[in-house]
């Protein structure tokens, strides 16, 4: 890796200097500066939420923020492996973030331990198995292990979800006080491909409350026609649910025998829990 000069360094950092916005009309207070970082972490959030390759102008556009100043950051970005140039001339993600986000994968006892217990999950039931985790107002799949039959499910590692479509999702914020559901729910809840994910905050908050107490929560054909997800909170020594495991499968089984999965995934979840020393925690 080349190293950077100083002035190289320092234009990332101060190159949003110019980004002071004010008009005559305007009073002082008013006006604003976002820093070199701000702007490399919007653009990096912007390719990982959308999930596909961009060009300077959309990019910009896509962040209200100066095409001048996009495209020097990216230029920073690209010379440091942060991002790739493609040959048509669209930016992605580069080989630096996948080495940190190797190493950080690494310094996780949860998921490692989490990943053991889903792929014996997936045996034992044999379906596709999930671990899913809270980034901000969406629900993350951190892991996953296929079943071994046809039936597959469109979501990969790292498939970004409103917390309303998902039973993992309600299950995440199940633990905070009602006042704090209800705010993300009435912030985050959006309609769902197949429109039968429920939009009321009030009732969000209460399954989720109830999921979070029972310790498991059940969702069908709210993100996808005919599948259904049967999930139980992976919980800290705190109480809070930190993650979850979920069995992702077609809506008839679970239909047709609730109860079998329903008891395999929460003895899933008490075993990662017990396993990490939080089985004993005081539950919230």
């Amino acid at each position: 890796m080349p190293v950077s000069s100083p002035s190289a360094t320092g234009q990332l950092r101060d190159v949003a200097a110019e980004e002071v916005v004010s008009t005559v009309a305007e009073p002082a207070a008013r006006r604003s500066r976002v820093s070199g970082i701000d702007r490399a972490l919007q653009i990096l959030d912007h390719l990982y939420e959308t999930g596909a390759p961009a060009g300077g102008y959309a990019i910009a556009k896509a962040i209200g923020a100066p095409l001048s100043t996009v495209y020097v950051v990216i230029d920073e970005l690209v010379e440091r492996d942060m991002l790739i140039r493609r040959a048509d001339g669209l930016v992605w993600l580069g080989p630096r973030l996948y080495h940190y986000g190797l190493v950080y994968a690494r310094s996780l006892d949860f998921l490692s331990e989490a990943s053991h217990v889903m792929h014996e999950l997936c045996r034992q039931v044999g379906e596709t198995v999930q671990i899913c985790g809270r980034d901000h107002e969406h629900m993350v799949v951190l892991a996953m292990a296929d079943g071994p039959g046809h039936f597959r499910v469109m979501s990969e590692v790292g498939t970004r979800v409103p917390l309303n479509w998902t039973a993992s999702g309600r299950l995440l914020v199940g633990h905070m006080a009602e006042a704090e559901r209800l705010a993300i729910f009435r912030r985050s809840a959006k309609v769902s491909p197949t429109q039968r994910a429920e939009l009321d905050a009030k009732t969000l908050s209460d399954q989720a409350a109830k999921a979070y107490d029972e310790r498991v929560s059940i969702q069908m054909s709210e993100t996808d026609f005919l599948v259904s997800c049967v999930a139980s909170p992976i919980k800290d020594a705190a109480g809070a649910c930190v993650a979850t495991i979920s069995i992702v499968l077609p809506e008839a089984k679970v239909v047709a025998n609730p109860g079998f999965y329903t008891d395999a995934v929460r003895a899933a979840s008490a075993k990662i829990e017990h396993n990490l020393g939080w089985a004993n925690a005081p539950r919230a």
